[in-house]
């Protein structure tokens, strides 16, 4: 067992990944001889030479329409999108191409890629660098959507998504890469895509978070606590395919919802959880489903980006005023 961060956890799945299959490579800006923006792919390069760990010209399109090239003709590409605003120009390749081969070609070929990012704000950066995109990805058929909030969580993720026969969008919740550590085996592990997991037992609520936030759910919890109320934490894991079937028993239990994700509130995944709710659990409801989110605008630059995050006292003022209705 090794005590690492998420960002360790996903350099040393790369890593272990690449030894176990000669087929893995990783290529994006600067993920070579640098070893990464944030380091998650330092090392690589110099263990397993610049044909299997590339840097790539500042051409999104090109990064992803030359992975699409590799994973159909047998190799299985780890591509990085530097960060998750830096992804538009890749889009089109994304939508048009990556998600659909499997039906284009009635099953004769598949696309096992899995293309990195990191997303999210909390850092205090620059324009481009702070969304949360994620229903851009889950709206398209035919891509998996993935978002790690432990360590342990990423290597088992990631290692699923390499594995995986079909293209995984990876998205690193980039605020808490270095946030805290945790055990994680040093032999390989799978996560399963598509499975949520209960993190805390409750009675009074259900909440459904994902990436950072499960930190910060976490956090208003221990606030709610003193005033007697007892939540059940969902972290979703993953966001395509969605666990329906966890979400629906911890809500037809606990007959409350709060939804807590940055990606800004319209059209974003906590309105399609609330329609899964209302559909599913809406007999066990004892308050309205409810949503906290990201506010509909641009993430604001460093000076202003602390209006935007959503902090454990929000979280908590949410849960007592569903609890309370």
């Amino acid at each position: 067992m090794a005590l690492i961060n998420i960002l360790e956890a996903v350099n040393k799945t790369l890593e272990q990944q690449m030894e176990k299959d000669p087929t893995v490579v990783v290529l994006g800006e600067d993920v070579g001889y640098e070893g990464g923006v944030f380091r998650a792919t330092a090392g690589l390069q110099q263990k397993f030479g610049e044909e299997r760990s590339f840097d790539t010209p500042l051409a999104e399109a090109g990064i992803i329409g030359t992975s699409i090239g590799m994973a159909i003709n047998g190799l299985k590409p780890v591509a990085e999108i530097q960060f998750s605003g830096f992804m538009f120009p890749a889009y089109n390749q994304i939508a048009t191409h990556v998600a659909r081969y499997r039906n284009r070609s009635r099953g004769k070929y598949h696309l096992p890629m899995v293309i990195r990012m990191p997303y999210g704000g909390g850092i205090r950066a620059l324009e481009h660098h702070s969304e949360s995109l994620e229903t851009l990805f889950a709206h398209i058929p035919g891509l998996k959507l993935v978002i790690p909030s432990t360590p342990y969580d990423a290597k088992g993720l990631l290692t699923a998504a390499i594995k995986d026969p079909d293209p995984v969008i990876f998205m690193e919740p980039k605020r808490i890469y270095r946030a805290f550590k945790q055990e994680v085996p040093d032999e390989e592990y799978i996560v399963p895509i598509g499975k949520a997991k209960l993190v805390k037992e409750g009675k009074d609520i259900t909440v459904v978070a994902w990436g950072a936030l499960v930190r910060e759910v976490e956090k208003a919890i221990k606030l709610v606590e003193e005033d007697g109320i007892s939540v059940e934490l969902i972290d979703l894991r993953t966001i395509a395919p969605l666990d329906r079937e966890t979400v629906i028993q911890s809500v037809q239990k606990t007959g409350r919802f709060l939804v807590v994700h940055e990606a800004v509130k319209s059209f974003g995944p906590g309105a399609e959880l609330i329609s899964i709710v209302n559909e599913k659990a809406f007999l066990s409801l004892e308050a309205p489903p409810t949503r906290l989110t990201g506010f509909d605008i641009t993430v604001p630059l460093p000076k202003g980006e602390h209006h935007f995050i959503i902090d454990p006292q929000r979280i908590a003022y949410e849960i007592r005023k569903v609890v309370r209705y």
